[in-house]
């Protein structure tokens, strides 16, 4: 069936149909269902087709939105998955996990008076539907150049980078701390936002593709940074940032005060089928525990899901600021509230003192000020009016700071800038390092996978430029 386009005045936006949060909270499944071919056919064809597409715009990757909407419109879906895939690695991914209302959504022309076009959830059964059709191949060369690359991580840039580094015949190997590869694809993102058999399968895809992934392989630990340095024409360190952020007030070192990212990684190796004495003996996990997680965006937004998930017996997010100035995607906040969630807006925590088996949190009240430089209004604290909140478990997601990697790979040469990233020449994406580049979160700090894509796309076309003058 063919959809005419332009049927945003007729056709209603719609979502594909999603699960009642009563069922939805007994497992970790996705908690949408996937559009059919109709539903997918019918909102491809509400885009108008504009001139100027601000959702290719707001796009980090400036996928080709409106070309594969047309094309999906007019069921002519191996063309559509084609568009899509030359510009973003993982379509199916970010159809998933991107906080569309604020990129391509948001910035949807008609979305004022009719409400944006589905973009990430057609795109998604753009790409679904490739996968089920076998439309998705590994890479076939038309030649192979005997120079390698040595990428460290593998996240959504170091898996991007490769994949584009192979397209150009380059021998590629993968190193990654973990005993899979994904990064925070696999350990750090909830099931029911991302099902784990899409990252999988990706993997896999690129494993056929000739791409060698060494795991379990920690860089200056497993071998000294020297040894890739020596091995390969050229290193792409992509490692991500897993350094949780602290409060700004002492914890007493109390054990009921855990990193999200602990937290989440323990749950989803739980959800993989594999051995977690943290969680078995409740040291991380929510089981009939009064959780609070501290944080207002996307991270936090995984944990308070994830924890009412494991059958807390209750689960509050505080957050300094109100609802509007929240980082996080509004949809993720709304899937919260009709999962049960607390949320204590205008609240900080300022001590806390541990009781028995539990912990008292102060809280102090919050009023908002004048916006500061990213447009949002500055908290101010209100040490005058506090009450106290009781808490099993406190879960911390405030954010992520980078390793130091110079320290860790024992390479003083690597030059990180005030903020603890990388340093690099952000024309070519090479570190003070000659021939080490770097891409992701460990460049431009705790970001969107979708621009994680993006910089590793970008520093794969760096590297072969840089290696073709070598």
């Amino acid at each position: 069936m063919t959809t005419k386009l332009l049927q945003f005045v007729n056709q209603k936006q719609e979502m594909p149909k999603k699960r009642s949060s009563s069922l939805r909270l007994k497992d970790f499944d996705e908690i949408y269902k996937d559009f059919n071919k109709l539903e997918a056919n019918k909102q491809a064809g509400r885009c108008s087709q504009c001139g100027i597409p601000f959702c290719q715009v707001h796009c980090p990757l400036h996928n080709n939105i409106p070309d594969w909407l047309k094309l999906a419109a007019e069921n002519r879906l191996e063309e559509a998955y084609e568009v899509s895939q030359s510009t973003n690695n993982f379509p199916e991914i970010c159809g998933s996990i991107c906080p569309q209302d604020r990129l391509c959504e948001g910035n949807c022309v008609i979305e004022k008076g009719f409400e944006s076009v589905t973009i990430g959830r057609v795109e998604k059964h753009i790409t679904d539907t490739a996968w089920k059709k076998g439309w998705v191949k590994p890479i076939k060369l038309t030649r192979e150049i005997n120079k390698s690359i040595g990428i460290v991580g593998s996240g959504p840039a170091g898996l991007a980078a490769a994949e584009e580094l192979r397209k150009k015949g380059y021998k590629v190997e993968i190193y990654d701390k973990y005993d899979r590869p994904g990064g925070l694809l696999i350990y750090g993102i909830p099931n029911f936002k991302l099902e784990k058999y899409a990252v999988q399968r990706r993997t896999k895809i690129l494993k056929e593709s000739g791409i060698v992934f060494h795991n379990n392989f920690e860089v200056g630990k497993t071998k000294p940074f020297n040894f890739l340095k020596k091995k390969h024409d050229a290193i792409l360190i992509a490692t991500g940032v897993y350094k949780a952020k602290e409060l700004d007030f002492s914890e007493e070192n109390l054990t009921k005060i855990v990193p999200a990212l602990d937290f989440l990684i323990t749950n989803n190796k739980k959800d993989l089928g594999d051995n977690v004495p943290e969680y078995d003996n409740g040291k991380l996990n929510s089981i009939n525990k009064n959780v609070v997680v501290i944080g207002g965006g996307d991270t936090a937004m995984d944990c308070v899901r994830t924890a009412v998930r494991q059958n807390a017996k209750s689960v509050t997010c505080l957050y300094r600021r109100n609802r509007e100035n929240m980082p996080g995607s509004m949809r993720e906040v709304s899937h919260a509230e009709e999962e049960g969630i607390k949320f204590s807006w205008l609240s900080v925590p300022t001590k806390f003192k541990g009781i028995n088996n539990h912990i008292d949190i102060e809280v102090a009240e919050v009023v908002l000020g004048k916006p500061d430089a990213s447009g949002r209004m500055v908290p101010k604290i209100l040490l005058n009016k506090t009450h106290t909140l009781k808490a099993d478990l406190i879960i911390k997601a405030l954010g992520f700071d980078p390793e130091n990697i110079p320290k860790m790979f024992n390479e003083s040469k690597l030059k990180v800038t005030d903020w603890g990233t990388l340093k690099i020449n952000h024309e070519t994406m090479m570190t003070s390092e000659p021939g080490v580049f770097a891409a992701g979160d460990i460049v431009r700090g705790a970001s969107l996978v979708v621009w994680a894509i993006k910089d590793g796309r970008d520093a794969a076309e760096s590297i072969h430029k840089y290696l073709i003058k070598c």
